[in-house]
């Protein structure tokens, strides 16, 4: 995603836009390059959902505050999946088996201890009454792993993206029960929210935007806000992100640091609900 923005921003504003990669500690090495980095402008970086969950784990002390935001250009919610001969035909129904089960005895996964979809299905827990630990976790490398162990008998369900999903979604070995979001998804109109199908208000993600260090110039805010604002508009964008399924959601500079301070406190609260937070 990161790459196509990226090419885009050549065009806007004439100049080369190089994207490097860091990887390392679960994200805290590319997180804190781009807190650290000097701020003229030259260095911007994409910000994930994981900023608002590596310090509530001890791994680092870089926050969401530690950056002048610019823009928000994804969400991803999860869906609630289920294999294809799941006694499950709704999500009400395999609410009330959740409900109904004793602690620990249903199984879920989607990613590993105390990731992002970890923490979904901790929120929906809570949504539901239930303590964030009520289903088992199953640590998974990942969201394709996970969905292999859903459709062998595994898992009762999982807590991914939708667009991790589509393969056993499109083969009709797994079914998508709800998402987890305020709206359907554009890629997917036919699963519900999950305030539709029960009422629950929920919504969660695996969100990405574009920000820099802190104390960027205001000058340089408002151009690089305004450029990735027609970057998000324009045709090459839309159908890049539909095409892959990826969700379409955007929110200014402004916007944006308010987004982050809520997911801080909701992604926060869910894993200290469910004994993943150490500070």
């Amino acid at each position: 995603m990161v790459r196509i923005i990226a090419t885009l921003l050549e065009k806007e504003l004439g100049q080369p836009v190089n994207v490097v990669n860091r990887t390392g500690g679960s994200g805290v090495v590319g997180h804190a390059a781009i807190a650290q980095a000097a701020p003229d402008g030259y260095t911007l970086g994409i910000i994930t959902a994981e900023i608002c969950m590596l310090h509530w784990q001890g791994l680092t002390e870089v926050t969401y505050r530690n950056y002048t935001p610019l823009a928000l250009m994804n969400n991803d919610p999860p869906g609630i999946q289920v294999a294809s001969n799941a006694r499950y035909q709704n999500i009400r129904e395999l609410a009330e088996a959740v409900k109904a089960s004793r602690p620990g005895q249903m199984k879920a996964s989607g990613t590993g201890q105390g990731g992002i979809w970890h923490l979904a299905l901790a929120g929906w827990l809570m949504a539901l009454g239930l303590p964030a630990a009520h289903v088992r976790w199953v640590p998974s490398n990942g969201a394709a792993p996970a969905m292999q162990d859903l459709v062998a008998g595994g898992l009762d369900f999982t807590t991914n993206s939708v667009v991790e999903a589509r393969a056993m979604l499109d083969a009709g070995r797994a079914r998508s029960l709800a998402v987890m979001a305020n709206e359907r998804l554009g890629a997917f109109p036919n699963i519900p929210t999950l305030k539709e199908a029960m009422g629950v208000e929920y919504a969660t993600g695996a969100w990405r935007g574009i920000a820099g260090p802190a104390n960027l110039p205001a000058e340089v805010r408002t151009v690089m806000n305004a450029a990735l604002g027609r970057v998000f508009r324009s045709e090459e964008y839309v159908n890049f992100m539909n095409q892959r399924g990826f969700g379409l959601t955007y929110e200014d500079a402004d916007g944006f640091g308010r987004y982050m301070a809520a997911a801080d406190t909701s992604l926060g609260d869910a894993m200290k609900a469910a004994g993943l937070a150490r500070s």
